[in-house]
């Protein structure tokens, strides 16, 4: 007999630097989670991913399945774009004034290198539109784009 679910969400945390601190321990412990053996399972499992990206913080969805039982499963999706974005112009966070001042530029491999992480997660198979929402994105936080 499948499990009973009682809820579902997702939340978005810092790969590999969860702590229990709000937003993420009370949402949680109000579920009945064990608070202690998410944070230690989430960041297991995506301090791999921190690495990769040189420890900046990437903050990946997850998604949450709480069952009666307390019980949960969950599943690390691929990291914010604008995120992404940030990763790949080396910056810290977009610019206050896109159409005035711009913080770095993307290239046509670095689009595709993002669209090929989000890709799972988008709802096209298309390359060519994902490649151009990622673009807008960047557009709309300061970046210059070459397509």
């Amino acid at each position: 007999m499948a499990k009973q679910i009682q809820e579902q969400f997702t939340i978005h945390m810092p790969a590999g630097k969860a702590t229990p601190a709000p937003p993420v321990g009370p949402l949680l412990g109000s579920k009945g989670v064990n608070i202690g053996q998410f944070i230690k399972d989430f960041n297991d499992k995506t301090r791999e991913l921190m690495q990769k990206f040189g420890g900046m913080d990437i903050k990946v969805p997850v998604k949450v399945i709480v069952y009666k039982d307390r019980s949960y499963e969950m599943e690390v999706l691929p990291p914010i774009t604008s995120h992404l974005i940030l990763w790949k112009v080396k910056q810290k966070k977009g610019s206050g004034e896109p159409n005035k001042k711009k913080i770095g530029k993307l290239t046509r491999a670095d689009l595709e290198e993002i669209a090929e992480i989000k890709k799972p997660v988008m709802n096209t198979e298309d390359v060519e539109s994902i490649i151009r929402s990622i673009a807008g994105t960047a557009r709309n936080m300061g970046v210059d784009v070459e397509l």
